[in-house]
C-alpha cells in the first residue's frame, strides 16, 4: 500500500516521496520503479526509498500503513495486539523525527490504530487522522454508480462510523447529481449496496487470498494528504480523535471532517435520525472495545 500512495502522490506532484521500510532493498527498488514511470506520466516529483526512519525529518505528511495485512479468516480485532506495536515504534520516530507533520493512519484496526498514533505522539487532533470515511464512501459510491450505470463523478455518499463491518452508510445522504439514491433505487437494492459496503474489505481479501485492499485505500490517504498540503478544505469522512462530538470522547471514530492546510480543521456535526444515532453508538462501542483491548501494549 505505502508504494501505491508514493505513485498517487508522485502523480499528483504533491512534493517529493520517500518511502521507508524494514525490508532491506524493497523501498529503495519500488522507489525506482516509480521514477523510471516518471517520464511516461509526466510526473516531476523525486521519489526514494530507505530503511533509515531518520527519513522522517522534515516530512510536511507522513501516511502511516505500516503492519501486518488482513488475512481470510482474521478479522480486524485480530491485528489489533501485533499492529499495535508495529504503529506504536512508528509513531515514536514520528513524534522523534516530523514534529510537526500531519499524520495519516492507514493499518487496521484502523481508529484503533488511530488513537494509538495520537496516544503515543501526543499530537494535537487536528494533526492526527485516520484514513476511514474517506474509502467507505469511495466503496459505496462504486457500488451505487455500477447498479445504476452513471458516473462516479455524479455520485456523493457518506459513511460514519468505524472502518469495519458496523460502519453506518448515510443512505438518505447518498446522492447522484443532487438526486436522492431513495428516488432511483428500491429500498431492497439500498439495502443490499449497503451491506455490500460494511463488508468491502473482507470481500478483497477472499478474492486475493494473500492480501488485503491496497490502490482504493492509498488513493482515499493520497486525497486527504492533498486536502492539507494544497489547503483545499476537502470535507470527507475520516477517523477522528473526538471530545464529544456525536457524544463520544476519548475515541477515533469515523465522523465527516473538513481538512485544510491546518489539519482537520472541523468535525462536522451533522442530525442523525435515532435508527442513525443506534448504529453509529454500536460502532463507537466496536472501537471503544478494541481500544481497551489494546490499552495496556502502549505504556
Amino acid at each position: 500500500m505505502g508504494s501505491s500512495c508514493a505513485l498517487f502522490a508522485a502523480q499528483k506532484n504533491l512534493g517529493d516521496v520517500t518511502l521507508i521500510d524494514i525490508v532491506p532493498g524493497m523501498p529503495e527498488g519500488k522507489a525506482l520503479d516509480i521514477m523510471e514511470a516518471a517520464p511516461v506520466e509526466g510526473f516531476d516529483a523525486r521519489v526514494c526509498g530507505t530503511n533509515d526512519m531518520g527519513a522522517l525529518a522534515g516530512a510536511d505528511v507522513v501516511i502511516v500503513t505500516a503492519g501486518l495485512a488482513r488475512k481470510p479468516g482474521m478479522s480486524r480485532a485480530d491485528l489489533a495486539k501485533v499492529n499495535t506495536g508495529i504503529v506504536k515504534g512508528a509513531a515514536e520516530k514520528i513524534l522523534s523525527h516530523a514534529p510537526e507533520a500531519f499524520v495519516i493512519v492507514v493499518t487496521n484496526p484502523l481508529d484503533a490504530m488511530t488513537w494509538v498514533t495520537k496516544q503515543v505522539t501526543g499530537f494535537e487532533r487536528t494533526r492526527v487522522v485516520g484514513m476511514a470515511g474517506a474509502l467507505d464512501a469511495a466503496r459505496f459510491s462504486a457500488f451505487i454508480a455500477d447498479a445504476l450505470g452513471v458516473s462516479v463523478t455524479d455520485v456523493h455518499a457518506m459513511v460514519l462510523g468505524g472502518h469495519g463491518d458496523t460502519m453506518v452508510p448515510l443512505v438518505r445522504c447518498a446522492s447522484v447529481a443532487g438526486i436522492q439514491l431513495t428516488e432511483l433505487l428500491s429500498a431492497e437494492t439500498i439495502e443490499g449496496l449497503v451491506v455490500r459496503t460494511r463488508h468491502a474489505g473482507g470481500e478483497i481479501v477472499k478474492l486475493l487470498g494473500t492480501g488485503s485492499a491496497y490502490i482504493s485505500p492509498a488513493a482515499s490517504a493520497v486525497m486527504m494528504a492533498e486536502g492539507y498540503l494544497l489547503d483545499r478544505g476537502r470535507v470527507t469522512g475520516a477517523s477522528a480523535y473526538l471530545e464529544g462530538e456525536y457524544g463520544f470522547s476519548s475515541i477515533c471514530l469515523g465522523v465527516p471532517v473538513k481538512i485544510t492546510g491546518k489539519g482537520v480543521e472541523q468535525i462536522i456535526e451533522i442530525g442523525l435520525s435515532a435508527d442513525e444515532k443506534r448504529m453509529l453508538a454500536e460502532s463507537a462501542a466496536a472501537v471503544s472495545k478494541e481500544i481497551d483491548e489494546i490499552r495496556g501494549e502502549i505504556g
